[in-house]
């Protein structure tokens, strides 16, 4: 039986996310932010739609979750992203003061954890490895048909 508001039932969430961006053939990279066990905002990868190297699922759902809240602090939210965020978007869950941070696929090339973890809000929580290699598996498949 699955809890609701478990980490593995919101990560299936932001998969769904990222088959959104997988259909729109954008890199399969999606996110959710939950608060109080809610889904207030959902986001995958517009990259390629926007023309726009920012549109990363975690700055539009960012984006999402503070109009929802009409507040730019998400320090009671909780960031659920299938691939582990980028030194971007980590500096963007550092200014909304995202509370905590899920993400399924580590990122060994482009993610923040590279750079250490001074780089998020020093009261955010990470959980790493959560679905993982389903969402490893999203994005392997993705660069796979890309390059044949």
């Amino acid at each position: 039986m699955i809890d609701l508001h478990s980490d593995e039932f919101f990560m299936k969430e932001a998969l769904k996310e990222a088959s959104l961006a997988l259909q729109s053939e954008e890199v399969p990279v999606g996110a959710v932010v939950v608060c109080r066990g809610k889904i207030i905002a959902r986001a995958h990868n517009q990259v390629e739609k926007l023309k726009d190297p920012t549109a990363h699922a975690e700055m539009l759902v960012i984006t999402a979750a503070t109009n929802s809240l009409g507040s730019k602090y998400l320090n009671e939210c909780t960031l659920y992203v299938t691939l582990e965020p980028c030194t971007m978007c980590a500096g963007a869950t550092t200014w909304s003061q995202v509370g905590k941070i899920v993400y399924g696929a580590s990122d060994l090339e482009r993610g923040f954890a590279r750079m250490g973890s001074t780089l998020l809000h020093k009261k955010t929580e990470v959980v790493s490895g959560v679905l993982a290699e389903k969402c490893s598996k999203l994005i392997s498949a993705f660069f796979q048909q890309l390059r044949s």
